[in-house]
């Protein structure tokens, strides 16, 4: 992603949490540009270790509470997977992940046509689908090069 779509969508965000009657905070707005930044699918605590030394009135439950309110605000999906800790993304169109079994790092990926499934599904069974989660698991490059 470009500076400039970075600044774009940052800038964007902040004026939806201003239209919502939410303070801005410098915390706020550094938990917003971790996550617009990384790619990483982060969770709550990687986020707090990696803004807490730039920001001495982090806490965890700062950043918790930022998470949750981007999440109610729709600016971020919680990804959880079994019992591990949530993990955050920023990226709220549709898209699916492939999530490495041995290092849990969480790849995007898009692929429009299972959109349909949700359009056969309804047709078939009468129920309104209002969403779908497809996640993929397998073994990332760099585990892959561990073992060779």
């Amino acid at each position: 992603m470009t500076i400039i779509d970075c600044d774009t969508m940052f800038n964007e965000s902040i004026e939806k949490l201003k239209e919502t009657g939410v303070r801005i905070t410098p915390q706020r707005k550094a938990v917003l540009e971790y996550l617009i930044e990384t790619e990483t699918h982060p969770t709550a605590d990687e986020i707090f270790k990696a803004l807490s030394h730039n920001h001495k009135n982090m806490s965890v439950a700062t950043v918790y509470n930022n998470l949750k309110l981007f999440k109610e605000v729709g600016l971020v999906t919680e990804l959880t997977y079994g019992d591990a800790s949530s993990r955050f993304d920023f990226r709220t169109t549709p898209h699916y992940h492939v999530i490495c079994k041995d290092c849990g790092k969480i790849m995007d990926f898009q692929y429009p046509a299972l959109e349909e499934v949700e359009e056969l599904a309804s047709l078939l069974t009468g129920m309104e689908v209002d969403g779908h989660r497809l996640e993929l698991y397998g073994r990332c490059r760099t585990c892959n090069k561990k073992e060779d």
